[in-house]
Order: C-alpha cells, then sequence, then structure tokens
C-alpha cells in the first residue's frame, strides 16, 4: 500500500458530506405516517404529563416497549419546548445519536485497522503507507460507506427507537475495536450499550451480540481485550434485567417472506453489502481476526433478525455500521474495473434522480413542464407550492458541489483507498439535499397528517373527548398531536360511554357506503386524506 493511497478525505469535505447527509429534514416538517407519528405522540404525551413515564400510553393503548428513546425526546420537548416547536425539539436529539453513529464507525474502523492482522504488507524497500494513515484512510471509507447506504437514508433522518438502537450497536463495535488503546472509555462504553440497546426495544439483538462479543473477547489475541469479559458480562446481566424490568421481552417473530426477504436484502444495503462480500471472499483465512470478526458479528445478528422478522427493514438496519466497516476493508484491493463500475453506475443514476427533482421544482415555481405539477395535484388535492429561497440556495449549492465532485473523480486516475465511495455517499447526500429543500412542501402535505385533521376539527372540537375503536397507534398519535383531543380506544361505541365523549371516530376502508351508524350516534362526515384513495375517517355524533 503506497502512501498515496492512504491520503486521507479533507476534512473540511469529510465534515461537509456529514452536514449535508444530517441537516436536511431536521427542520421544516411534521412528524410522518407512521412510525416517526407514533415515536413523537408518545414522547409529547409522556412530555405534557398525559401519560406516566414508565408505562406510556397512546390514548389508552400501551405504547412500544422502547422506554429510553420515548424518555429522551420527552426530555428533550420539556427542555426546549418553550422555544422550539415540539416536533422539532424531539427531533434534535436522534439527529445528534446519527451523527454520533457516523463518528463511531469512523472510529471503529480506525482502531481495528491499527490492528497488525489488518495492515498491508510493507515493501521491501520501504516507501509503503505508515499504519496510521492507513487506518484513517479506511475510516473515511468506512463513513462514506455508511453514508452511501441506501437504506439508511429516511430511516436514519426519523424519532424513533430504532435510530437509538443503531448508535448502541455502532459503540458495542467501538469499545471490541478501541479496547487496546482506550481503557476507561471502553469499559462505560460496554456498561452502556447491551442495556440501552435492551431498552430501546432490541433485548434480543442485546443479548446475542453480547455473546457473539464475548466469544470474540475471549478469544483474542490481545490481552486488553481479553480482560473485557467480566465486564461484558455484567453489561450482559444489566441488559436482561433491564429488559425483564420493563416488560421488554416481546415477541415479533413474522412468517418467512423469501421473496420480500431477499428484495430488502438486495437495495437496503447497497452499495455496501457487495464490498462487505468482497471483503469475506479477500480475507476468508482472516473470519476470526478481530477486524473482521467485529464487525460481522453485527451483521450477523442484524440479517438473522431481519429474516426471523419475516423482512424487516428495521432490524435490518442495525447491521449497517458493521457493514460499513467491512466495506472499507475491501477498498485496498479492490479491482480498478470495479470501482469504475460504481462510479460511474452513481454518476448516471444521481444524476438523472437531481435532474427530475430539479424538473419537478420548476414545475411547482412555474408552471413548466406543466405534466409533473398536474400529477402532484392528482396525488395530493389542494397542494399549493410555496418558495423559499434558503432552500434554494442550499439546492444549488449542492448540485454545483456534485458536478465539481463528478469532474475531479473522472478526470483522472486518483489514488485514495476511498476514491470508490465519493460519488456514491456523495449522490445519496445530494438527493436527500435535493428532496429535503425543493421537494419537501409536497412530502410534508402527502406524508403528514394534518390535513385530515384540519377537516377532522371542523367537525369535532379540539380538545374534545373522542371514542375511536380499532384505531392503530399512529392514527391515535394524529387525533392527539393534530388535534389535542382525548382519545380513547378501548370502549366500543355501544357501551356505556363516558358522557363527555360525544364524538366517535372510525377508520373506514374501501370505496363502499360506510356502515349503518352505531345504536346511539348519528353520522357526519366521511373524510379522506388529500390523495387517499381507500383509508376513509368516519365523524359520528352522539345522538339526542
Amino acid at each position: 500500500m503506497t502512501q498515496r493511497a492512504a491520503q486521507r478525505l479533507p476534512r473540511a469535505a469529510l465534515l461537509l458530506f456529514c452536514a449535508a447527509y444530517l441537516l436536511p429534514g431536521l427542520f421544516g416538517r411534521d412528524p410522518w405516517r407512521n412510525a416517526d407519528l407514533t415515536a413523537f405522540g408518545t414522547m409529547l404525551a409522556m412530555a405534557e404529563g398525559r401519560t406516566p413515564w414508565w408505562a406510556p400510553t397512546l390514548g389508552d393503548l400501551p405504547a412500544e416497549t422502547a422506554l429510553l428513546p420515548h424518555a429522551l425526546g420527552a426530555v428533550f420537548i420539556k427542555l426546549l419546548g418553550p422555544l422550539l416547536d415540539p416536533a422539532l425539539a424531539a427531533r434534535l436529539p436522534f439527529a445528534a445519536l446519527l451523527a454520533l453513529t457516523l463518528a463511531l464507525v469512523w472510529y471503529a474502523t480506525f482502531h481495528l485497522a491499527r490492528t497488525e492482522a489488518a495492515q498491508p504488507v510493507p515493501f521491501a524497500f520501504g516507501g509503503e503507507a505508515d499504519p496510521v494513515d492507513y487506518a484513517r484512510a479506511l475510516a473515511d471509507g468506512a463513513l462514506l460507506a455508511i453514508i452511501a447506504t441506501l437504506g439508511l437514508l429516511q430511516l436514519g433522518h426519523e424519532t424513533t427507537p430504532e435510530l437509538m438502537q443503531l448508535s448502541e450497536v455502532a459503540l458495542l463495535m467501538w469499545s471490541l475495536a478501541a479496547a487496546p488503546y482506550r481503557s476507561l472509555p471502553v469499559r462505560a462504553g460496554l456498561l452502556l450499550a447491551l442495556p440501552a440497546l435492551a431498552t430501546s426495544g432490541a433485548p434480543s439483538m442485546a443479548v446475542a451480540m453480547g455473546v457473539l462479543a464475548l466469544i470474540i473477547t475471549l478469544r483474542s489475541s490481545y490481552a486488553e481485550v481479553r480482560a473485557l469479559w467480566p465486564w461484558l458480562l455484567a453489561s450482559l446481566a444489566l441488559a436482561v434485567g433491564a429488559a425483564f424490568a420493563l416488560g421488554a421481552w416481546q415477541s415479533r417473530l413474522a412468517p418467512p417472506n423469501a421473496l420480500g426477504t431477499a428484495r430488502l436484502l438486495l437495495w437496503f444495503p447497497w452499495p455496501v453489502w457487495p464490498l462487505a462480500l468482497w471483503t469475506l471472499w479477500r480475507w476468508r483465512r482472516q473470519w476470526l481476526r478481530r477486524h473482521i470478526a467485529v464487525p460481522l458479528a453485527g451483521v450477523a445478528v442484524g440479517v438473522a433478525s431481519c429474516i426471523a422478522m419475516g423482512g424487516s427493514d428495521r432490524a435490518l438496519m442495525l447491521a449497517v455500521p458493521g457493514m460499513a466497516v467491512m466495506a472499507a476493508f475491501a477498498l485496498p484491493t479492490l479491482k480498478r474495473s470495479a470501482g469504475s463500475a460504481i462510479d460511474w453506475f452513481s454518476v448516471f443514476f444521481f444524476s438523472l434522480a437531481a435532474l427530475a427533482v430539479w424538473v419537478i421544482y420548476l414545475s411547482m415555481q412555474t408552471g413548466v413542464p406543466a405534466k409533473p405539477m398536474a400529477n402532484i395535484q392528482r396525488l395530493a388535492p389542494g397542494f399549493e407550492p410555496r418558495f423559499s429561497l434558503i432552500e434554494l440556495v442550499a439546492a444549488a449549492l449542492g448540485t454545483v458541489a456534485w458536478m465539481w465532485l463528478v469532474r475531479w473523480r473522472t478526470s483522472r486516475h486518483r489514488h485514495p483507498l476511498w476514491k470508490s465511495l465519493v460519488l456514491p455517499a456523495s449522490g445519496v447526500a445530494l438527493a436527500w439535499l435535493l428532496t429535503m429543500t425543493l421537494l419537501l412542501p409536497a412530502l410534508d402535505y402527502a406524508r403528514s397528517p394534518r390535513a385530515l385533521m384540519a377537516l377532522a376539527n371542523r367537525h369535532v372540537p379540539r380538545g374534545a373527548c373522542v371514542l375511536a375503536p380499532g384505531m392503530t397507534r399512529a392514527q391515535v398519535a394524529s387525533l392527539e398531536v393534530f388535534g389535542e383531543h382525548r382519545v380513547r380506544t378501548q370502549i366500543e361505541p355501544a357501551a356505556a360511554a363516558p358522557t363527555d365523549c360525544q364524538h366517535l371516530l372510525l377508520a373506514w376502508r374501501g370505496n363502499a357506503a360506510p356502515p349503518p351508524p352505531p345504536a346511539g350516534w348519528a353520522f357526519e362526515a366521511r373524510l379522506r386524506r388529500p390523495g387517499e384513495r381507500s383509508e376513509q375517517l368516519l365523524v359520528y355524533r352522539r345522538a339526542p
């Protein structure tokens, strides 16, 4: 490995990559259906004191078992609520968790690449890369790999428990990687990672990862790593105890879905999964070495959980940090033809995507061409475009930066190890930036329940007691967040209902006529979310 190949990515460029990935979508939007809205509704109810913190509910439905992330969002709503919109206040700590995940992946790769087994063979007459420079270049590649992962794009920017789970998986991986170099922080990280993962809604995955981490620790050739086994046992015990104390053990197994799972495994971790497989092949005699075993353990647990849960993308998301680290170790042996294929695919795919976004934006603002705006009006009736100079400038700067990167990468042969991941990562960041600036008003109008709740509030006064039997957590969260209603789902409309509940809301799917009103109720309205064809909201008022 030459010194030129071990050049590090300029720090200013690295920080700009992270900012372009983290900041878009943080401001100026509502919580979106379904998981994002459900989690925020629970956090808001906890912050406003409408539900106990140790056993939170949505309406009268028990909330998800992930207590720790909901409490984190509720704390930030209480602290920043007087200054910021509650949705933004809840979103800030989860954006920080995503930033922490990126940093932990970088440092985990850096420490693993410094191990003797991961270092390249030195040249006979010198001139090889410095070990620290080589490790830093691989760490830059791992950071670009996780940014380039398609499946993490939306799920990583939600306010959901899975984002805290992602950060805890990255923390566990960093703790195992940094053990020979950081004693006290590593022990603290181990004691925190598994219990936090268990109380964030993934106790089974916490136990599985803890057991694999214990095996890796006991087999390590580093005395500092082997000395961690008591700390890992203590962390496992804390994780199991906390999960039992909070009632977090719930079976989420689902029937096998071979075709859906195969599709998910194909697109969700793109483009890191081909590189991770290449790493497994090129390092096939060193699978038990720590620089392969540590990330492979996280990947194995995440993929196995995804399959066991019938193709769950949120379980597969926890395999992304390990895949990114493994993808980085493919870079030193990646053939030039493979790197060129990745580059040209990225150039064509993301350039066409950016062009499509700009055409849609021009149609929304000027009416030329007319068809994109007509399609938006058909899919989201009632949408009115708005203009923001800040969003336009940010999108234009991102597009110019993309064109400069394409020219830099394709003008001549580049030597740094991370060169093949620059265009995939920057293309994903560009697509996210353009979507969350130019297309954000349309997406927010289509994916937020605000428009439907505005229609419902014409018939049901804000703060009223509402019976909503059979509604999901996301629907209850919509009523509580955007209507400020007091929702009760566990009372049948024909039974003896509280006298202050004068309104009944039923979810109805299909275009057929709604069923007759329940006894004691009079039909008032049938509402649809703009652009929705099948799902309806039926409004009834208590009959005199």
